[in-house]
């Protein structure tokens, strides 16, 4: 028990710093071709991974579903609106909004489950939802100088949201037996492969070569750490 708790603490540590590597990133790429080369540079080496390690793909069509909802919520949705979010608000709000992901988690469990969560989780969802409320709405004159706007908040709200439903997805297909490994080698190599065709369409020109290491750095962090390492240790 120990072991899972250290796993689920180190995931949560990597995903933290994520609003500030994508604000790192955005600042100097455009957020679209952030989103897009996050999935593409980790869900390609997430797939060769998963071919070098002989990881098998579900065998049945409830399971190979799992994976699509997994995929395209976590690898696909989530990093398009959460990048294109950050680069309208501040990486202060995008963290803040974050760490409501437990609570979506827990609803979308639930509600996977057809159960009614206990009266102490509503109370938690209370605090918690009146917290972000204010993040988002009580605007004042400490946020008048600030990067943050309504629409960026929103955007990454639902993102997290997207983001929520693709972990219970997953977790859903571990939970079937299927290795974590799989879920995330190969949830996000099938996104990889599937933005792929794209790259000639958002990425028209090279330009995006060009910008400094810093820039590289923070869209790294995204790729690997956050796409893959992440995922590893939450599921």
């Amino acid at each position: 028990m120990l072991l899972i708790y250290l796993a689920a603490l180190q995931a949560v540590i990597i995903w933290g710093a994520s609003p500030v590597a994508t604000k790192i990133a955005v600042e100097e790429i455009d957020p679209v071709t952030v989103a897009l080369l996050r999935t593409l540079i980790g869900g390609l080496g997430a797939l060769v991974l998963a071919l070098v390690l002989r990881l098998p793909l579900p065998k049945t069509a409830e399971k190979r579903r799992l994976l699509a909802v997994s995929a395209v919520c976590g690898f696909i949705v989530f990093p398009l609106l959460f990048s294109v979010g950050v680069r309208q608000t501040s990486a202060n709000h995008a963290s803040i909004i974050l760490a409501a992901l437990p609570v979506f988690t827990a609803g979308f469990a639930c509600a996977w489950d057809r159960q009614w969560p206990r009266r102490v989780w509503w109370y938690g969802v209370l605090v918690t939802m009146l917290g972000e409320a204010l993040l988002i709405f009580g605007r004042g004159a400490a946020d008048a100088g600030s990067a943050a706007t309504l629409s960026g908040d929103l955007l990454v709200l639902v993102g997290s949201l997207f983001a929520s439903l693709g972990y219970v997805a997953g977790a859903r297909l571990q939970q079937a037996g299927y290795p974590a490994s799989s879920v995330t080698f190969w949830g996000a190599g099938v996104s990889g492969l599937f933005l792929l065709p794209l790259v000639p369409l958002l990425i028209p020109d090279l330009s995006v070569l060009q910008v400094s290491s810093r820039a590289w750095s923070g869209l790294l962090y995204q790729a690997l750490a956050v796409t893959i390492v992440g995922y590893i240790l939450w599921y």
